[in-house]
């Protein structure tokens, strides 16, 4: 795939899962503590997620990082929105900021 190419899937995914994970590994399987710190909280939540493995493609791993402007791997999206990589992840989820945009978007109509 072109870089352009690329951009295109990255945009249909996000725009097509309620709650997307591009991680190290699967839900199943994380191949990073910080990809299974993600996971742990969002199976704790309880709402259904999808899991894109970087690993897989290198033009998704390295495409995720230009299409967010993010250099790290994990990374969350909310609803087409940029939520960020563990660390945020994890602060927001102390905060309860978290829970509020799970809920919202697991209130969207599919």
């Amino acid at each position: 795939m072109t870089e352009l190419d690329v951009q295109k899937y990255l945009a249909n995914l996000v725009a097509n899962h309620k709650v997307l994970l591009f991680m190290k590994g699967n839900k199943s399987f994380p191949q990073c503590g910080f990809s299974a710190a993600v996971v742990e909280v969002l199976k704790r939540h309880g709402v259904p997620f999808e899991t894109i493995n970087v690993l897989q493609d290198a033009g998704v791993r390295d495409g995720i990082k230009q299409f967010s402007n993010w250099p790290t791997i994990p990374q969350l999206y909310i609803n087409g929105e940029f939520i960020g990589g563990c660390d945020i992840v994890r602060e927001m989820d102390a905060s309860g900021e978290l829970a509020d945009k799970l809920k919202a978007a697991a209130s969207v109509a599919s």
